[in-house]
Parts: C-alpha cells; sequence; structure tokens
C-alpha cells in the first residue's frame, strides 16, 4: 500500500526537485545506533523515515512530522547534515522524478505506542548499528551517503 494523503500537495523547487525532509534518528548522543522504518512499497526493505515538504512547511519542521508520521517517535533536532539530490530513472533512461533531501540528526526521547503509519500501513521500525543500517539501506544509495555524513561528528572527530 503507498500511502496516499488527504489534501497532499507535493512541493518542488525553482530548479524541478521534489522538495523532501529526513532525519537519522539515533538512539542516543554517540549516533551508534539508528532506527530504520520499513518500507510502504517493499515491506521487507528498511528506509530511513522522511517524506515531502508541504506547502509553507520549513524542511526541518517537516523532517520531524515525517518522523513522527512514519517510526512513531518523537524527539530533539541535533542539526542538518545536508542537503542530498537523487534522481530516479525509468526503464527508457528518462529521468522520472528528482528528489532534493534536508537531512538532520535527531535523538529519539520517546517511542510511541502507536503512531499513524504503523497502524494505516502496519510500517515496523528496528534499531540497527550503523553497519547494519549501511547493508540494508543498500537499495536506496541515496540513504547510504547519508550515514557517510555522520562518519565525523560537528568537530570532526571519527565515532
Amino acid at each position: 500500500m503507498v500511502k496516499e494523503k488527504v489534501n497532499s500537495i507535493r512541493t518542488y523547487d525553482d530548479d524541478g526537485y521534489r522538495r523532501r525532509a529526513a532525519c537519522l534518528c539515533f538512539k542516543d548522543e554517540t549516533e551508534k545506533e539508528i532506527l530504520l522504518v520499513t518500507s510502504s512499497k517493499h515491506k521487507d526493505r528498511w528506509i530511513v523515515p522522511g517524506g515531502g515538504i508541504e506547502p509553507r512547511e520549513e524542511p526541518d519542521l517537516a523532517a520531524v512530522r515525517e518522523c513522527k508520521e512514519e517510526a512513531g517517535v518523537h524527539g530533539q533536532l541535533l542539526r542538518k547534515l545536508g542537503v542530498f539530490e537523487s534522481t530516479h530513472f525509468n526503464e527508457d533512461k528518462n529521468v522520472e522524478k528528482k528528489h532534493r533531501t534536508n537531512l538532520y540528526a535527531f535523538i529519539v526521547t520517546e517511542l510511541l505506542d502507536e503512531w499513524e503509519d504503523g497502524k494505516m500501513m502496519e510500517r515496523k521500525r528496528m534499531w540497527f548499528n550503523l553497519k547494519e543500517a549501511r547493508e540494508l539501506l543498500a537499495h536506496k544509495p541515496v540513504q547510504v551517503t547519508y550515514l557517510d555524513r555522520i562518519a565525523c561528528n560537528i568537530n570532526g572527530v571519527v565515532k
């Protein structure tokens, strides 16, 4: 089941990229364990929680909203990790869609017992160490690159 929101409007930037926001949801400040959720399209695949930015919504607020909707978590944004571009092609090698995703580091402070996508789409969530997460995200190369941004913390010290 693909999630369709009532009154959802996809927003695009001036370059034609769909505006998105996502969070790397960490268990604590050590940033050694990350929460992934199952894909809405492929229940056996894991992804980083994220989605479209709504009209007049700031990217950081969209990222927090997506964490609650997709992963059923509350928490605290730590910092912006960057903006990532991805282009998807159809079988004829034509551009099918382009995304520009604002990515944030997020510390989970509460796991909700029930949440929107958990109920509607039977989405699952699970903690993984970074090595496991990298392997599970191999089907989403841009999301693997997200993990590269946390190899060094804000002071440049390798974790």
